[in-house]
């Protein structure tokens, strides 16, 4: 495990080996993820598709370091995915000399990595579970979370893979509660990806209707979709070998 300074703020990063020749894969984890949170998944992903990986915890998550005062000054604003794609990533690869991986991002991370796309070059984007807008089921299922955190548990079961909980769960769920979050809305910004695009989503999810993915819709690159049967919001725990053999066929033949 390694640890990266990008913007001024350490970063726990994951490097998995892999063969030469073709673009690694950066894996972008969910609002509650961090690099333990993803297991060995990435790793049996890589060596599927033949491919180096990197595996990196946001700022407040997993071992990275901390945000200070989460729930006071340094609450995030409703627009942090869109800092986090636009300032914070494009400095992670030019720390880790990436020209043009493949992203690959779950739930937040997904939005993340979309985002991004349609501003930098990349060889592909394949997400699970992502957020282009708002609804009304997302908003829901996070209140419902809060309850989880305070009074049901979720706090302790979190806190084995995060150095600060606290800060992990707060700087998630309030921008999510924040009624200016409402307002998120991606989907213009992903017309414009000219990349390949993989969306994947199980029928079961939680936390989005299948709109996310359909409204992705990017005028100018390829785009596919896959819908999961018996998959909620993580794909890749609930159907491991369906989403690894779809990213597989997605990315075989590209560099």
């Amino acid at each position: 495990m390694d640890r990266i300074e990008v913007n001024g703020v350490g970063l726990e990063v994951l490097r998995i080996a892999g063969p030469g020749g073709r673009q690694p894969i950066v894996f972008l984890h969910e609002g509650l993820g961090s690099v333990a949170m993803w297991r060995d998944w990435p790793a049996r992903l890589c060596a599927a598709t033949g491919r180096a990986g990197i595996v990196y915890s946001r700022r407040g998550y997993g071992q990275s370091d901390p945000i200070p005062d989460v729930r006071g000054a340094g609450r995030l604003e409703p627009d942090y995915m869109h800092r986090e794609a636009f300032e914070v990533l494009p400095a992670l690869l030019q720390a880790l000399d990436l020209q043009a991986p493949v992203l690959l991002g779950h739930s937040d991370g997904g939005s993340i990595a979309l985002l991004h796309a349609s501003r930098h070059p990349q060889s592909a984007c394949v997400v699970m579970a992502p957020h282009v807008i708002v609804e009304d089921i997302s908003v829901q299922s996070i209140a419902q979370a809060r309850e989880a955190y305070e009074r049901q548990g979720l706090r302790e079961r979190l806190a084995r893979f995060h150095a600060d909980v606290d800060v992990a769960f707060w700087q998630w769920n309030d921008a999510w509660l924040d009624p200016r979050f409402r307002d998120f809305d991606i989907r213009e910004d992903c017309r414009g990806i000219e990349v390949p695009v993989l969306a994947i989503q199980g029928v079961d999810d939680a936390y989005g209707t299948l709109r996310q993915i359909e409204e992705i819709a990017p005028t100018r690159g390829p785009f596919e979709m896959a819908v999961l049967p018996d998959c909620g919001h993580s794909p890749h725990r609930d159907q491991p070998e369906a989403v690894t053999r779809r990213i597989v066929e997605f990315l075989a033949g590209r560099d």
